[in-house]
């Protein structure tokens, strides 16, 4: 099995818990990992939160497919345009591959996801990600990079502003 396990790959995480824990309502993972898909479960589970996972990647579905319950779905896609998405959601958390599509995900649900949480948001990768041809469809913006933390990661919103999320 060729999985990647690096600390980097889990650097969102405290901005994730924060807002996970400022929520209740349904979450949708975009991209499965190590970090995201195991924290997400378990946050969910006392309050069989509704939780939705996807990836292509057959990897990380057969690794994750573990925590598929009545309240946590999980799905395996050929093609990430296919997918249907639009649809009220808390957070929609995207940590996907191929790197472009990230950004294409994020305009398809600003309207309908309070929190999109976009790992990799570096000002120096932009390049590849291109966040910043996005970051105009939402009304409020904040970059987690604690303590240069990297990668960052950034969390947008066109319903909640994000100031909670200094404190």
């Amino acid at each position: 099995m060729r999985i990647n396990f690096k600390k980097e790959y889990g650097t969102y995480l405290p901005v994730l818990i924060k807002v996970v824990n400022n929520t209740d309502g349904p979450i949708l993972e975009l991209g499965m990992g190590m970090y995201s898909t195991p924290y997400l479960h378990w946050a969910c589970k006392d309050k069989e939160r509704e939780l939705v996972s996807y990836d292509l990647n057959s990897e990380y579905f057969k690794v994750n497919k573990q925590y598929e319950s009545d309240y946590h779905k999980v799905f395996l896609t050929e093609d990430w345009d296919k997918i249907e998405i639009e649809r009220l959601w808390d957070i929609v958390f995207i940590d996907v591959s191929p790197a472009e599509q990230r950004k294409e995900l994020a305009k398809r649900v600003a309207r309908h996801a309070k929190f999109v949480i976009l790992h990799d948001s570096d000002d120096n990768v932009d390049k590849l990600y291109r966040y910043s041809e996005i970051y105009n469809l939402f009304k409020y913006k904040y970059r987690y990079n604690y303590l240069a933390v990297k990668p960052n990661t950034v969390v947008l919103s066109n319903f909640v502003n994000l100031n909670f999320l200094n404190e």
